[in-house]
């Protein structure tokens, strides 16, 4: 109770709150573009249960985030996942579907939750740093607490991106681009890259840029190749 009374637990719990609204915009992105290709009765629920899931294992990353983003290679291996995630976004809808509709809405969820996860490693830094100056027993608690109020804020704009997603088709690309965009980001930021970057915000741009078409480019060779009938190399 006394931990409850606290101003400093309701300080670090409404600073947790905000960093997560103010990071959640490429997340919303995301399940968006998880959910867009999926009947309009699964929609919901991919976008329910991938944005809680996401949300419980972020907590765990939250836990262990120093820890984890001091392994090599991590951020360059999110990169190339991101890169994977944005190709298959891009092209989902309009390959042909050969799983039933339980199967879609499970593969969905799980893009949602890989997604998220990469994204969030350097988010949940800041979710830490928030939560740093809370008393020790109460950090724990308002990490899963901010955390978890933020999953209505994530799950009220990715509805609103998906309806725009219905009206201007574009989106989808522009989506999938963004993801390309932090798949750059992210490999910029890489130890042995950032020897080269981090003193240079036009390299670091670069990056992004490179990202971001490397999925357009990949993206619209698949689509080509999936409406002309001829398989993709490695399908």
């Amino acid at each position: 109770m006394e931990l409850v009374e606290s101003s400093a637990f309701w300080i670090g719990l409404l600073k947790i709150v905000w960093v997560n609204i103010m990071l959640s915009g490429d997340n919303v992105v995301v399940i968006a573009l998880a959910s867009h290709s999926l009947p309009s009765s699964q929609q919901k629920k991919a976008v329910i249960f991938g944005s809680a899931a996401a949300i419980v294992l972020r907590v765990i990353l939250t836990i262990f985030a120093v820890q984890l983003l001091q392994l090599p290679w991590l951020k360059a291996m999110g990169a190339v996942l991101l890169v994977w995630i944005g190709i298959q976004l891009l092209t989902d809808d309009t390959e042909e579907r050969h799983f039933n509709e339980a199967s879609n809405l499970i593969s969905a969820i799980k893009i949602i939750v890989v997604a998220d996860l990469v994204m969030s490693l350097d988010n949940v830094l800041a979710v830490a740093a928030a939560a740093d100056n809370a008393p020790p027993q109460a950090r724990l608690i308002l990490v899963a607490l901010g955390l978890g109020l933020s999953i209505p804020v994530v799950i009220f704009g990715s509805g609103i991106v998906l309806k725009l997603m219905k009206r201007f088709p574009m989106i989808v690309t522009l989506g999938a681009m963004l993801i390309g965009w932090i798949a750059g980001e992210m490999l910029a930021k890489e130890e042995i890259v950032a020897i080269y970057t981090h003193s240079s915000v036009a390299l670091q741009t670069l990056f992004s840029i490179a990202g971001a078409l490397f999925v357009l480019a990949i993206g619209k060779f698949k689509l080509r190749r999936i409406r002309s009938g001829t398989p993709a190399p490695g399908e």
